[in-house]
């Protein structure tokens, strides 16, 4: 047997990519003002900067988009996208959005009041943006074994059920929902428990708040379920699926990760009332309540895909890749979130970077050097996405950890590809105090700067 599970596919089309010289990456950095988002495409050779719609589609999937109907209201393939998605989530009202940030919008923009705190073990960076936007508090909560990047923890997403409800016995009133992130992608892609999750649901029925998954990866937090808590190896992923969805009041998603396609996302939820309120905002922001900004295509390929993401020997795969590129780095004692998450390997780049303090941004500035070195294009999760000032003293308050990640998009690269990414990364580590720190010089007030900020090295 390998040592690793082998793809449970065959590739039937492939597109070509190239390397292009290391003077000219440097030159392209220099123009991209050293923030990866500013890189053509074209000029990536492995590319890492997510896995949000970045997958390859299935021939099935395929097969569908020329199926799609594009008729404006009540398409036959938005009826089957709804069927499927309340077979899996058990939810009353399924609501398309283009895409996750979307769906985060029009609810955050429903319920959230300024001053108002909504926790979770870690909002993302638009999660927390949309928040924020609003005039709320986005609150992490995240238990202790998560902030811990060297600790081996079946279950580092869990929420702190102890603080969670200590917030929530004070101000209960000021909290409009609680909200989990399956799996907690700003912590290292890392998976949370269903015990957690039922602990959660007790906390929300105490204090009457309504309960949402932000469900983005969803389909391999069953899989870390099924293979690491007790009581479900033998059930089968889409009835983890189906349990998981049954202790929540409502999702967001976005469906270019575990949809399997390249756009697309939902809101749903039970209350009535409150789906009302969230279909008035569909239309006014996004498009008609039965395409939600989506092509009856996407639709189509999106119904497909979540029918494929609950296969196991997929899921067996998809996270054993990730593992396989963890496991390569644990030979060359580079130091990254262990273990490994669902989606990503996250490098701990404050100690990587050991001589580089957060106020320079040392996830950056390894972010900048695996393109520098690889043409290999990934993205900082740490001070330079998330370092804001307090909202009450103006100090900047920083992130617990800064993290480089690595995000494999669904069946794209191969494990030769990610071996030459190991390689490389051993390559910077190997010269890691040539590394420099770095700054921001335009647009460091957005709220969503590492989209747009331009930067420099420290001297």
């Amino acid at each position: 047997m390998a040592e690793y599970p082998v793809e449970p596919f065959r590739i039937k089309v492939v597109e070509p990519i190239q390397k292009i010289p290391q003077s000219e990456r440097e030159n392209i950095l220099k123009k991209a003002g050293y923030n990866i988002f500013n890189i053509d495409s074209e000029k990536v050779y492995i590319d890492l900067l997510t896995d949000s719609g970045t997958g390859a589609m299935s021939d099935n999937q395929w097969a569908g988009i020329m199926l799609g109907d594009e008729a404006y209201a009540n398409c036959r393939n938005w009826k089957k996208f709804e069927s499927i998605l309340k077979e899996i989530t058990g939810l009353k009202h399924i609501i398309p959005t283009h895409q996750g940030r979307a769906a985060e919008n029009i609810l955050f923009s429903t319920v959230v009041k300024p001053g108002m705190i909504v926790p979770n073990n870690n909002h993302f960076d638009t999660t927390f943006a949309n928040i924020m936007e609003q005039g709320g508090d986005p609150r992490n909560l995240v238990d202790a074994p998560g902030k811990d990047p060297d600790l081996e923890h079946p279950f580092k997403g869990n929420i702190n059920v102890e603080k969670l409800d200590q917030l929530l016995s004070k101000q209960a009133d000021e909290i409009p929902l609680i909200m989990l992130t399956i799996t907690n992608n700003s912590g290292g892609g890392q998976p949370v428990s269903m015990q957690n999750i039922r602990k959660v649901r007790k906390i929300a029925d105490k204090y009457d708040r309504p309960f949402f998954f932000d469900a983005c990866r969803f389909a391999e937090n069953t899989y870390f379920i099924k293979t690491r808590e007790q009581g479900y190896k033998n059930k089968s992923i889409k009835e983890i699926a189906q349990e998981m969805f049954s202790y929540v009041d409502g999702v967001t998603m976005s469906a270019k990760k575990d949809g399997l396609a390249n756009m697309g996302g939902f809101v749903a939820v039970n209350d009535d009332q409150l789906a009302e309120k969230l279909k008035e905002k569909l239309i006014l922001k996004e498009g008609f309540l039965t395409y939600g900004g989506l092509a009856g295509r996407d639709l189509e390929a999106l119904a497909r895909g979540f029918q494929e993401v609950l296969e196991e020997d997929y899921l067996e795969y998809r996270i054993n890749q990730v593992k396989f590129l963890g496991d390569l780095l644990d030979e060359y004692g580079v130091p990254y979130m262990k273990p490994t998450g669902g989606h990503a390997v996250y490098l701990d780049a404050q100690k990587f970077l050991d001589h580089i303090p957060q106020k320079h941004f040392p996830a950056q500035s390894l972010t900048v050097e695996l393109y520098k070195q690889g043409g290999i294009r990934a993205v900082e999760i740490g001070s330079f996405m998330f370092a804001v000032p307090d909202q009450e003293t103006g100090e900047i308050s920083y992130p617990e950890l800064d993290l480089v990640r690595l995000a494999l998009p669904r069946r794209v690269y191969t494990n030769s590809h990610l071996r030459y990414v190991a390689k490389v990364i051993r390559q910077i580590y190997e010269n890691r105090h040539e590394c420099r720190g770095m700054r921001i010089i335009s647009n460091g007030e957005s709220s969503l700067r590492h989209f747009v900020a331009r930067l420099e090295y420290v001297d």
